[in-house]
């Protein structure tokens, strides 16, 4: 397995570029890349060209997470001016918009299906649930603080729990979701009810990926320049990958699930063979920290692998994954 670099866009926005997806291909359109910055505005780009389709604006305030519907069509971002914007891919027409106060978004995911929208809380310490039909809160899932020896926590060490990161497994029964303090909390979601706490960070973690063929297997990207593979439902600790040299910001696994990659603030973007645990490749392209990494998702008459990385250098590069 590896990379090879295709293109980067220099200044593809005017400021950071903190959030990347991809919307897959729907029967009228190739799959398309969405990147979301500091400066305001979401950006959707053809797929192999990098050739900018259009800009979507609407925040008042920098794009921190952008997630698209498993079908194609629809699209989230959310700001830190506090609002969730749903609009349609293709026309860029506001679907929802959804409200949620100071901080409390800061990570989004759909789910497998596309019938549920997870949003990680920030300080609310919690995960809030968007049925996608009536765009109503179906659920809000509360991060209970780990029990266990130690001194107790106290109001002030509340924002510890600030979440940072979402994902689902595969088959959309599990969710999970990284806080500021290192842990990552697993729920049923069909009950709605914590599960247990998956241990072994102790610093953020930023950002959660499931294996696409195992609901078990959780990967996890954190401020301790390491990555994690869990047993996020026997609550085991896998494996441990290091080689970064600052923070993890960003985990994607590849859809053939034989590779993950990540981006780090050291400028950096790693890929990973899952099969040695070991990394294969480092990329360095960007010259600031790189926020995201993403896979494109088969399908379409997409033959080839692609991954993209973002950064604070305001670039986005593609490269070939095979």
């Amino acid at each position: 397995m590896k990379l090879g670099g295709i293109k980067t866009v220099e200044n593809a926005h005017d400021d950071s570029v903190w959030a990347v997806t991809w919307a897959p291909a729907t029967q009228t359109r190739p799959p398309l890349l969405l990147t979301g910055s500091i400066d305001e505005t979401v950006r959707l780009w053809k797929s192999d060209e990098l050739v900018l389709e259009r800009t979507n604006t609407g925040h008042c305030l920098g794009v921190v997470s952008v997630a698209a519907h498993p079908l194609g069509s629809i699209a989230a971002s959310s700001s830190i001016d506090s609002f969730v914007r749903v609009f349609d891919v293709d026309s860029n027409s506001t679907i929802a918009t959804l409200e949620a106060p100071p901080s409390e978004v800061w990570q989004m995911r759909f789910d497998p299906k596309g019938t549920i929208l997870a949003a990680a809380g920030g300080g609310s310490a919690s995960v809030k649930l968007w049925d996608t039909s009536t765009w109503e809160v179906i659920a809000t899932l509360s991060i209970p603080r780990p029990e266990g020896p130690g001194p107790k926590p106290t109001d002030k060490s509340g924002s510890k729990k600030f979440v940072l990161s979402v994902a689902w497994s595969s088959d959309g029964k599990r969710l999970a979701c990284g806080s500021m303090d290192g842990t990552i909390s697993v729920f049923d979601v069909a009950r709605a009810k914590f599960l247990h706490h998956l241990e072994g960070h102790f610093m953020p973690v930023r950002s959660l990926v499931y294996s696409p063929y195992d609901t078990r297997l959780l990967f996890s990207a954190s401020d301790d320049a390491h990555v994690h593979m869990y047993d996020a439902e026997g609550k085991g600790l896998i494996g441990s990958m290091s080689g970064h040299s600052s923070w993890v910001l960003s985990v994607d696994v590849s859809p053939d699930g034989a590779a993950i990659a990540t981006g780090s603030s050291d400028k950096t973007v790693r890929l990973w063979d899952l099969s040695t645990r070991a990394a294969v490749q480092t990329m360095s392209n960007h010259s600031d920290q790189v926020w995201g990494v993403a896979f494109r998702p088969p399908g379409g008459d997409m033959r080839s692998g692609r991954l993209a990385s973002v950064s604070d250098d305001k670039s986005i590069s593609l490269y070939d994954y095979s």
